[in-house]
């Protein structure tokens, strides 16, 4: 079988891998997997990353969605006491593959490698594993605990997918100070969006209550109009951004930006009522055509690529 990827540690063609690259290669199919099995969105953004870049998002995303099913999906025998063991001992050992570059968890070592090379530290890893603890923790939120979670559940992997789309350009730095508001806002109307879809779910399952003024149980028409307003306004920030990022991450970006902001456009046709008991989805030929329309936008000038957004679809 072959395992090797795309990226710079793929070997010359003939060449035996030495076991270490093998290992690296087996732990980045294993992220893979876990996208496929996963997020079909998702899945089909990140195919349209360049090759290198589309490795370490899809190693990002992999730890992010080992660490939610954590905490959303615990085993049946399993307890509150024992997924934040289990939890833990993931967080530990993702900060410690980023000291030592290697884990004998495939996942984790496949986020470290991506995070060593790309510039992931602890301080965006930590408010990640600190909102997924804060799910055992808290059941309703306030203004300050919600923005507190989206930042460490969201906009820290907004930023963390930033410094994968940026780690080979000359001024990367330079870049990620300018381009990571917009990557902040761009995570955050994901969650919001989500949020919104999974309200019923995350009342009705889990017992949460994230949106501060909708509950689940009566969730009133104002407060989803504010909500969807918000995330209107998270994408538009966003799509500002976009056109900035480099060529191997653009298209791809563009396509999730645009997924969400139709989800956006369905939600705000749909009762909150309605959403709470039906979770709202994009159809796959509606998904191909925003992916084609992205790519299409991306071969004109750079001036006439403006980004679709909710606000200006509705």
């Amino acid at each position: 079988m072959n395992l090797w990827l795309h990226g710079p540690s793929r070997p010359p063609r003939g060449a035996v891998p030495r076991p270490h690259q093998q290992y690296d290669e087996v732990a980045e199919a294993s992220a893979s997997l876990v996208i496929r099995a996963y997020s079909s969105s998702f899945g089909l953004a990140s195919r349209l990353l360049g090759g290198r870049v589309r490795a370490d998002v899809r190693n990002v995303y992999a730890l992010v969605r080992v660490a939610d099913e954590i905490v959303d999906a615990p085993r049946p025998e399993g307890d509150d006491t024992e997924r934040r063991a289990t939890l833990d001992a993931l967080e530990e050992a993702t900060v410690t593959a980023l000291r030592t570059g290697s884990s004998s968890n495939l996942v984790v070592h496949a986020f470290a490698r991506t995070a060593r090379r790309c510039g992931v530290d602890k301080a965006l890893v930590a408010p990640f594993f600190a909102s997924m603890r804060t799910d055992l923790d808290r059941t309703e939120h306030d203004d300050a605990s919600l923005a507190t979670y989206v930042y460490g559940s969201a906009e820290v992997v907004g930023l963390m997918c930033l410094r994968a789309f940026l780690a080979d350009e000359p001024q990367r730095e330079v870049q990620y100070e300018a381009l990571g508001p917009g990557a902040q806002r761009l995570g955050a109307a994901f969650q919001k969006v989500n949020f919104l879809r999974d309200l019923g779910e995350d009342g009705d399952d889990l017992g949460r209550r994230y949106l501060v003024g909708l509950d689940p149980a009566d969730p009133d028409e104002a407060a989803w109009t504010r909500w969807l307003d918000d995330v209107d306004a998270d994408l538009a920030a966003a799509a500002a951004v976009v056109p900035a990022l480099p060529r191997s991450s653009r298209v791809a970006v563009c396509t999730a930006h645009d997924l969400f902001s139709e989800l956006a456009v369905r939600l705000r046709r749909t009762s909150p009522v309605e959403a709470r008991d039906r979770r709202v989805r994009v159809p796959g030929a509606v998904k191909a055509r925003l992916a084609a329309g992205a790519l299409l936008r991306d071969g004109l000038p750079r001036t006439a690529t403006p980004v679709r957004h909710a606000g200006a679809a509705a």
